[in-house]
């Protein structure tokens, strides 16, 4: 079976990356070999779509499930419709969690675990119009 893992890096001994559309990287595993790819996640980065972009990325890989902390409802309904299983709320090392997986101590979730945009973060200060610009006269 073919998985895909959201990481901080792109090795097997790093941990999860909570964030499935803005992670870093994907390791594509197979569970049997444990061979691997590193795919950077170049659709993580755009300002909006991150979730969709990222689970388009792996959706033509032939992955059949996606092991991660959170999973947003755009990237969810991209990755079901695609057929891949998707496992939220899963932390640690990649490793553990793959042999998790297999042993069957980690079930495919039926819902996104968090609203649109969730991993985008909360910024303070002023921008997006929020200034308080000119004085009236």
């Amino acid at each position: 079976m073919r998985i895909a893992v959201s990481a901080n890096s792109p090795d097997l001994d790093t941990d999860i990356d909570p964030r499935f559309g803005r992670c870093q990287y994907l390791i594509l595993v197979d569970t049997e070999t444990m061979n691997f790819e590193a795919v950077n996640n170049s659709g993580g980065m755009g300002s909006g779509g991150a979730g969709i972009a990222t689970a388009q990325l792996i959706a033509g890989k032939g992955v059949e499930a996606v092991l991660t902390g959170n999973c947003g409802p755009n990237a969810y309904q991209v990755l079901s419709a695609a057929g891949i299983k998707v496992v939220t709320g899963v932390s640690g090392n990649i490793k553990d969690a793959i042999q998790n997986y297999k042993a069957g101590k980690l079930q495919a979730s039926s819902q996104p675990n968090v609203p649109g945009h969730f991993g985008m973060g909360r910024r303070g200060g002023m921008g997006r119009g929020m200034g308080r610009g000119m004085a009236a006269r």
